[in-house]
């Protein structure tokens, strides 16, 4: 019996909108992670970047359990003394409501090049409106 391996010439992407409205922020990364690495997919090969495409509308409707909204920190440094900054998740979801979702499912991917090139099939808008629907993406109902 011969392994299949996955190369970038027989991968097909899909485009998937998730809408964020109402979501945990950890579980709803966790799934986008796993849309944008091609782990739902029987050809998943773990060097190759067989994932697709996911929109994310409605970021700023995102949900965070317990006390995360005071408690959870993001913190910013340009590399200058005294340049350190902190934003709470509240601060954050008033200035950056997209940041959040980003940040987070960034952290789910590889590091690396290939974390990268997976990172940037991710498109995330605070409303409902985005500019793809020429890709004609389909909907994708989260697990749980």
């Amino acid at each position: 019996m011969k392994t299949y391996m996955a190369n970038n010439q027989n991968i097909e992407r899909e485009w998937f909108v998730v809408d964020a409205k109402g979501k945990t922020l950890g579980r709803l990364s966790t799934e986008i992670a796993t849309l944008l690495r091609g782990k739902h997919k029987p050809i998943f090969t773990p060097h190759v970047d067989c994932g697709d495409y996911v929109i994310v509308v409605n970021a700023k409707d995102v949900e965070l359990t317990g006390k995360k909204w005071q408690d959870k920190k993001y913190y910013s440094h340009s590399q200058h003394p005294g340049s350190l900054k902190v934003r709470t998740a509240l601060q954050m979801k008033e200035k950056h409501p997209t940041r959040m979702v980003e940040h987070a499912v960034k952290g789910m991917l590889p590091q690396g090049k290939l974390g990268r090139k997976m990172y940037k099939k991710l498109f995330v808008y605070e409303t409902e409106n985005h500019p793809h629907q020429a890709q004609q993406p389909k909907p994708y109902e989260l697990k749980g």
